[in-house]
């Protein structure tokens, strides 16, 4: 079981925010799919996911996706999943 509380800021604001929760074993090889569930559930699209992105999940428990992740325009500032440990 795991859990990622994704958040969205503006302005160091939370403007929108959601726990992310699955009975499965985390793997990262599904982390896009994790990622597009979560980005489902605050309704805003999926940002692209890189290599360093997911090396930062994997590193610091945490990882930032900024306007330029997005391919649409994005009325906020970041978008922040956090592994609630």
């Amino acid at each position: 079981m795991f859990r990622i509380w994704a958040k969205v800021l503006d302005k160091e604001h939370i403007i929108k925010q959601t726990v992310y929760e699955s009975d499965k074993k985390f793997t990262y090889s599904q982390f896009f799919s994790y990622l597009a569930e979560i980005c489902d559930a605050l309704d805003i699209p999926t940002p692209v996911l890189l290599k360093t992105h997911i090396f930062n999940y994997a590193k610091f428990n945490h990882v930032v996706f900024r306007p330029a992740d997005f391919m649409e325009q994005v009325e906020f500032s970041k978008l922040t999943l956090e592994n609630i440990l």
